[in-house]
């Protein structure tokens, strides 16, 4: 089953399997998008978990790969300046320096090919722009056993358990690193601010 498949499947229930558990996460994550008004993507937008957390002076635009999770989105957008997007966060459909910062919260865990997504958001971010993420990721020799053996299956219904970010940032150089901190599951999940160069 393909991934545009089962999040449209999953449309449904996925705001009760994350929402009340990540908002916290979510808002300290958001709170380091910049003072000065600019353009942000949200890539993996979902069912808009993090509309109603954004501060209003930026423009939005969320992108997602169905249309199930766009519609999902647009009624959480309030007033929030929010343009919806479907498309693919793995092959962007924007300009070279197109925004101002990046929001990517539980998608590069999800992606087939997490490293070629944050690549493209350092191609779709300006130079000394922000990236948000807060995901979850294994640490550079964390045996993990139980994710690791659960991955092959989990990969194809929803999500990754096996995606290390230090190999991710180490195949982007145009990223570097500027924070990075545990936020949920003993430090399962992270939030990691990143800057581009």
């Amino acid at each position: 089953m393909s991934l545009r498949h089962t999040y449209t499947l999953i449309a449904p229930f996925y705001d009760a399997a994350i929402a009340r558990a990540t908002e916290s996460a979510r808002q300290r994550s958001l709170a380091a998008l910049p003072a000065e008004p600019g353009r942000v993507l949200l890539a993996g937008v979902g069912t808009g978990l993090d509309l109603p957390l954004l501060p209003g002076r930026h423009h939005y635009v969320g992108l997602d790969l169905t249309h199930a999770m766009l519609r999902r989105a647009l009624p959480r957008a309030g007033s929030v300046d929010f343009a919806p997007v479907q498309g693919d966060a793995q092959c962007l459909p924007f300009a070279d320096d197109s925004f101002d910062s990046a929001v990517l919260h539980l998608i590069l865990a999800v992606v087939p090919e997490p490293a070629r997504c944050l690549g493209e958001i350092a191609r779709v971010v300006k130079p000394g722009g922000s990236v948000l993420v807060f995901d979850k990721f294994l640490r550079h020799g964390q045996p993990a056993l139980l994710r690791r053996l659960a991955n092959p299956l989990m990969r194809r219904i929803a999500t990754r358990l096996d995606v290390v970010f230090e190999d991710l940032l180490r195949d982007v150089p145009e990223l570097a690193l500027e924070y990075d901190q545990p936020a949920l599951a003993g430090g399962w999940f992270r939030t990691i601010r990143l800057r581009r160069l």
